[in-house]
């Protein structure tokens, strides 16, 4: 039997791709791939289950089907990924309009689910083994044509005191250069002009093979492909070798835009949280890279109000962002995640959590600020990505800016400029905090 599916695939690009690889099974097996969920057969939402506000999205989301449902507008609901593996139980206990469930180990088995919802009456639950889980297979890509993202390792072995990642995803597998290389080549094939390397630690790739960082090796090797631009996602600070520092350097196609969550700044907090930083070395790796990076952006993820912050190490993370002049960072307010080591530790209080949050956005605000004021008066290359009908401009990205992370660069033009197109603008302006410009005619 064939039937009407529709994905809808939620939190990071690599769940991103496990959604994509979904979509090519679901096709492969005979069925149709639809964009809405109105009128499918059955839905499937890809969850987040990283962090609590994360899984209230996958819930509300699940719960727009079950009136869609409801209605009569789609038949079954299957829910997959990272909340299903981390609430199991409590999806299929606390949501009787889910129909099944599949696990971040069972990705592979979404066509067979699709059968057991529609032909058998079953409400599978399948849980395969998450440090095992087949990581290749073909997708679908749901990007816009000029970009894609290649996963190049599954997991993590950090085991930070206050992420649920490793209990997730399992331990931190590398995918084989030669797979990599055949998929990226394909990428190129397809039209893809920015690739975006990613993995939950790119930094650490290969070493599983046989205890060697790889990823210096790796870059070097796409780089050889047909790509415009190559955006790295994300680094560990502690893993960043010199032999990664240089190909970064060398190689022209790999963007000097670099995002290395930190966390923190803090000894005693670092250590806590089981990070194998400390605020020297971060300030050595980050110095090194801007010494040796010529128009280096920096993007990192903090966490205000983790166990053992004080005011005092709070004022010394602002000091330290002041200092160091971190381009752009996701700031987060510490929760206390069910399963972590940290949800058992002494932390301040939610609010305060939030408060201090917002005091680093401000203090990151100054600093993108001084930086867009930097840049005015420059020309970037930009990779046009529309036209914004209601400021009646342009929009792209430099490599500056990472997409669904980061901003957009506004920019005027005489005549049109393809999606996808790479042009040439100055930078005139700031709009609500964007960059704005001009584009510059060729020739």
């Amino acid at each position: 039997m064939s039937y009407n599916v529709a994905f809808i695939s939620l939190g990071c690009a690599k769940n991103q791709v496990n959604c994509e690889q979904m979509m090519a099974t679901v096709q492969a097996a005979g069925h149709t791939i639809q964009t809405e969920p109105q009128g499918a057969d059955v839905v499937v939402v890809n969850t987040c289950g990283f962090l609590s506000s994360a899984c209230e999205e996958a819930i509300d989301n699940i719960l727009e089907m079950a009136e869609l449902k409801k209605a009569g507008k789609i038949q079954k609901i299957l829910v997959t990924g990272c909340m299903a593996q981390r609430y199991k139980e409590d999806v299929l206990r606390e949501l009787p309009e889910v129909d099944g469930i599949l696990g971040t180990g069972s990705y592979d088995d979404i066509a067979q689910a699709i059968a057991e919802v529609m032909e058998k009456g079953q409400r599978p639950c399948h849980l395969g083994n998450i440090h095992t889980a087949n990581q290749s297979g073909e997708r679908i890509l749901s990007t816009p044509p000029w970009y894609a993202y290649l996963r190049i390792a599954e997991g993590c072995d950090n085991h930070c005191a206050y992420c649920v990642i490793p209990s997730l995803r399992g331990k931190y597998r590398s995918r084989p250069m030669a797979e990599l290389l055949d998929e990226a080549a394909e990428l190129c094939s397809a039209g893809v002009k920015e690739l975006l390397v990613i993995a939950q630690d790119i930094t650490r790739y290969g070493t599983d093979f046989n205890g060697e960082h790889q990823l210096a090796a790796l870059l070097r090797e796409l780089c050889k492909l047909d790509f415009h631009w190559i955006r790295l996602h994300y680094l560990y600070p502690s893993d960043i070798t010199d032999e990664l520092i240089d190909t970064i350097a060398s190689e022209p196609k790999i963007l000097p835009y670099l995002d290395i969550p930190i966390q923190h700044c803090n000894d005693g907090i670092l250590k806590a949280m089981n990070r194998r930083d400390t605020k020297e070395s971060l300030t050595r790796v980050l110095n090194a890279l801007r010494d040796r990076i010529p128009g280096l952006v920096l993007r990192t993820s903090l966490i205000t109000g983790l166990p053992g912050e004080d005011e005092t190490a709070f004022e010394e993370l602002c000091a330290f962002l002041r200092e160091m002049r971190i381009e752009r960072a996701g700031v987060f307010p510490f929760y206390p995640e069910d399963g972590t080591r940290a949800a058992l530790m002494d932390h301040v209080d939610m609010e305060e959590a939030k408060r201090r949050a917002e005091l680093v956005v401000d203090v990151q605000s100054d600093i993108i600020d001084a930086y867009n004021e930097s840049v005015l008066g420059s020309e970037r290359e930009v990779l046009c990505e529309g036209f914004d009908g209601q400021a009646q401009m342009f929009f792209g990205r430099s490599y500056a800016e990472s997409p669904d992370i980061d901003g957009r660069i506004y920019f005027t033009a005489d005549g049109e400029v393809s999606p996808g197109t790479f042009v040439t603008v100055r930078l005139t302006g700031v709009m609500d905090g964007e960059l704005t410009g001009e584009l510059i005619q060729e020739g």
